[in-house]
């Protein structure tokens, strides 16, 4: 099951093309060009949640889903000398902020600009010691008043993004900004590929769901649930490598990037789909490991779950390191097995299949 060059291209563009949060429509015309030769039909709803159905008129509907919405800066506030102040739009870090380069999406097009960051020379035995924080970091792009920064098409509530762009490291892992959770719609991408390739007949209809605006609170899988109405769910995003400095096991668990999917247990997730997701892992011979959520396990699952009086939902994560940077990194091998356990488990679902705990 390993990605092709068509595949890796479609990658690469989906990943190099922006697609903040409530602004997510140029990633998500990618993603529905690939997928539809795979699909019988696609759908797109209000705020840009995009979706391909196979076997559309099936009684009995089973959702795989991922977000397409990568985090962002709003220009909130342009100083009189030209200086740009932001609020973030998801959970962007102002810790990497300083000296990164960003594209402000205006009105006339991209223009380019900088976090400023006073030089260490000013900084070095001072007893203020700067450290980022929200009311402190600035865009610079080059003007010198307000009124110039306008004429470049900046205004408040323009989009920022950071420009960097994909790259393999050591044959071993992807890295780009984006990859939570754009490296989820290549996935199920994926799996309506080797679906299709492979001439697999569903006796259900699969959705496989793309939704916009999981940074900001998991609204568009909310609103897609109530519309699709999926009797299943399976959602797959990105979760943490925890073997890298700073984090601590206790708190997050313990998973590592290359030791294969994350399977999660939390209450939100349906007993009957997580065990038919492990058991196929078993069975396949699928590298799998197991991390736990208490109240929520912060991603679209806990919207699909809570929807329409309950949807039995399931969640498959990659692990990944780095999150919320610009170097966001996923081992290959871990990515073509999240693909497989989809595709595999995919394959076991019957629509008369038993969904009650009693």
């Amino acid at each position: 099951m390993n990605t092709n060059e068509k595949s890796l291209e479609f990658l690469k563009n989906y990943l190099n093309t922006a697609s903040p949060t409530g602004y997510e429509r140029n990633g998500q015309k990618v993603w529905m060009d690939y997928i539809k030769p795979y699909v019988d039909t696609i759908e797109v709803d209000h705020y840009g949640t995009c979706y391909g159905i196979i076997n559309p008129n099936a009684d009995f509907k089973v959702v795989i889903e991922a977000h397409a919405d990568e985090i962002s800066w709003y220009v909130n506030y342009i100083t009189d000398d030209g200086l740009i102040y932001v609020i973030r739009n998801g959970g962007s870090d102002q810790a990497i902020a300083p000296s990164k380069v960003v594209n402000i999406h205006g009105e006339k097009g991209i223009v380019k600009g900088v976090f400023g960051w006073p030089a260490i020379h000013t900084r070095i035995g001072s007893k203020d010691e700067p450290t980022p924080k929200i009311e402190n970091i600035f865009i610079d792009c080059g003007a010198s008043s307000k009124e110039e920064v306008e004429s470049l098409g900046i205004y408040v509530g323009c989009m920022i993004t950071y420009p960097d762009e994909f790259f393999e490291m050591n044959d071993k892992y992807f890295v780009c900004r984006a990859l939570d959770n754009r490296i989820g719609g290549f996935m199920i991408a994926e799996v309506a590929r080797l679906l299709k390739e492979n001439k697999k007949k569903l006796p259900f209809g699969l959705y496989i769901t793309n939704s916009v605006q999981e940074e900001v609170g998991l609204y568009g899988a909310d609103m897609i649930a109530d519309t699709i109405k999926p009797n299943i769910a399976i959602v797959t995003d990105v979760t943490h490598d925890t073997t890298t400095p700073m984090i601590d096991k206790k708190k997050e668990g313990d998973q590592k990037c290359g030791n294969g999917p994350v399977v999660f247990f939390a209450p939100s997730v349906h007993h009957n789909i997580r065990e038919l997701i492990i058991n196929t892992a078993k069975e396949k011979n699928i590298p799998y490991q197991r991390a736990a959520a208490s109240r929520s396990t912060g991603t679209d699952t806990d919207a699909f779950a809570h929807s329409n009086g309950g949807v039995p939902s399931a969640l498959i994560s990659l692990p990944l390191r780095y999150m919320h940077t610009t170097v966001e990194m996923v081992s290959k091998e871990d990515v073509q097995n999240v693909i497989q356990l989809i595709y595999e488990t995919l394959l076991k679902i019957k629509p008369k299949m038993n969904l009650k705990y009693h």
